[in-house]
């Protein structure tokens, strides 16, 4: 048996929307269980988001840190962002991510995986893709506001960061995923047998 996550939905009876914010919104369903049974599930709606692993030729990943009011930390991140527009073109949003926010572009792209952050909890699904041949983007630097305003720029080794991740010294999701999926694709068939930048995403459908 292939090991594969499948489509399914359960019968919703019933949904409400007891919170709407600016990006996200909280919805309660009241969910039919196998047994016939009903129980609320309360989720956090989320339009998706994407995150690059951009590899520079010297093998450096492109990394930021950026403070997170939730978890009160400053964080190790990959350069990441919402899905503002539906349906949007993800590597569109992964191109402007890089650039915004490293100023940073790139001649090829791959996906590197497709993640559910927190199933249990929000519907957020991500697309981590890989960027190589990068260069300096042309024109001014994006005017960056807010938690952006502060954020610190490096490059540093796969391993370093990999050594990281398991030491319990990093903990973005978007980072350890991304880092240790690199580590894999190129432990396995290479980093030339990702899917190609334009592959189905049928978490966030979009239009080529």
């Amino acid at each position: 048996m292939a090991i594969k996550d499948t489509p399914e939905e359960w019968t919703v009876t019933a949904t409400t929307t007891p919170f709407t914010g600016n990006k996200t919104s909280v919805r309660t369903d009241e969910v039919v269980m196998p047994d016939g049974s009903t129980v609320t599930r309360d989720y956090q709606v989320h339009p998706g988001s994407v995150a690059v692993v951009a590899l520079d030729d010297e093998g450096r990943v492109l990394v930021l840190r950026q403070y997170r009011h939730p978890v009160r930390q400053k964080l190790w991140e990959i350069p990441a962002g919402l899905l503002d527009i539906p349906g949007e073109n993800p590597l569109h949003a992964a191109q402007r991510e890089l650039y915004e926010e490293a100023h940073v572009k790139a001649e090829d792209w791959r996906v590197l995986t497709d993640v559910y952050t927190t199933p249990g909890g929000c519907d957020e699904a991500v697309r981590i893709f890989l960027a190589r041949g990068l260069s300096e983007a042309e024109g001014e630097r994006f005017e960056v506001s807010e938690e952006e305003a502060d954020m610190e720029l490096a490059r540093v080794s796969q391993d370093e960061l990999v050594r990281g991740a398991l030491a319990g010294d990093l903990h973005n999701n978007c980072l350890v995923v991304g880092v240790l999926a690199l580590a894999a694709a190129r432990l396995g068939e290479g980093l030339d047998a990702l899917r190609p930048a334009d592959a189905p995403w049928p978490a966030r459908p979009f239009e080529a």
